[in-house]
């Protein structure tokens, strides 16, 4: 089996300063998957670099793999803190473990978690008409289940 390390050495050493690793896997039958991300966005192009630098470095005589280098797109849920961090400001969904959906405003995000900042229309008691209620949210990321962008057209 091909040594996931590896294949995150031979990546990093083609990165820029703005770009990072999201996840790198490897399957038993040597399925090599790569999800990279960047604070300006990730072109075809660097696409083909990272992949073109994998398969330069590792003999397909020894072992046989299969390749997939992609970005992380807006649909994917966020999966390391600097996704968070590049997100700041965005709006996002949040789904925790205990199934509950919120919906809101990625305020801030540290090594243990992020606050989402949501709003919704609630009863006011003594009030006939609902007003907007807006709530700060600490999240740990031991609570989320899958962050993602919300994406409006």
């Amino acid at each position: 089996m091909i040594d996931r390390n590896k294949i995150i050495q031979l990546i990093e050493d083609k990165l820029t300063d703005d770009q990072f690793i999201v996840e790198v896997e490897v399957s038993p039958a040597n399925q090599i998957s790569v999800l990279l991300d960047s604070e300006t966005g990730i072109t075809i192009d660097h696409c083909v670099q990272i992949s073109r630098q994998i398969e330069h470095n590792l003999d397909r005589e020894a072992e046989d793999f299969e390749l997939q280098v992609s970005s992380a797109g807006l649909g994917h849920p966020f999966r390391v803190q600097r996704q968070f961090l590049k997100n700041i400001g965005q709006e996002v969904e949040v789904v925790l473990k205990n199934g509950q959906k919120l919906e809101g405003i990625l305020k801030q995000t540290d090594e243990n978690g992020f606050e989402l900042e949501t709003t919704k229309a609630e009863k006011v008691e003594g009030k006939k008409k609902k007003e907007l209620v807006t709530q700060l949210h600490r999240i740990s990321f031991d609570e989320a289940k899958t962050v993602k962008n919300i994406i409006k057209f």
